[in-house]
């Protein structure tokens, strides 16, 4: 494991509380890196694309609660155009990983849903992953595991909020 950066890189160091704050946010960026270089090792070993990925996941996902896709909700999910999806959705089925169905209660319309083989090949390709994260997880006090929620929480909120000033 690599030894954590103190430095202010992007950050300058915040002299009241010495150089915590800066080291927070450089762990932080340090495991974006990580999960960024372990869902290329992933989409590697599935061969498929980031976006193809993502589909997949929420496609997975939808299937668990139970709830149908179209196209179109996927193509919304994702932000990409009609084109892009209509590739998107010729690869998955040509890769086995999806199949088109026609809709049950609209004649015009498909839905999508996740091979058998896709759920499987996803679980073996992330699930010693997955099981080491929630060990992880599981490990935090239930005050630790507030406190990272908040953190995260308001982290989203600061990333997700666009600074008037910075676009006139």
């Amino acid at each position: 494991m690599e030894t954590p950066h103190t430095g202010g890189y992007w950050y300058e160091q915040d002299p009241p509380r010495g150089s915590l704050p800066v080291a927070v946010l450089n762990a932080l960026r340090d495991y974006r890196a990580s999960e960024s270089a372990m869902r290329r090792r992933t989409r590697e070993a599935m061969s498929m694309g980031e976006t193809d990925l993502l589909a997949l996941r929420y496609l997975l996902e939808a299937q668990a609660r139970g709830v149908s896709v179209s196209p179109k909700d996927l193509r919304g999910r994702l932000g990409i155009t009609s084109a892009s999806m209509t590739s998107l959705v010729d690869r998955l089925v040509r890769s086995g990983h999806v199949t088109r169905e026609p809709h049950p209660t609209d004649r015009r319309a498909l839905i999508l849903r996740p091979t058998p083989g896709s759920d499987q090949e996803v679980r073996q390709t992330l699930g010693s992953m997955h099981e080491r994260m929630i060990e992880v997880a599981r490990s935090l006090s239930e005050d630790e595991a507030k406190t990272v929620l908040a953190f995260l929480t308001r982290m989203r909120e600061a990333v997700d909020t666009i600074d008037p000033a910075a676009h006139p």
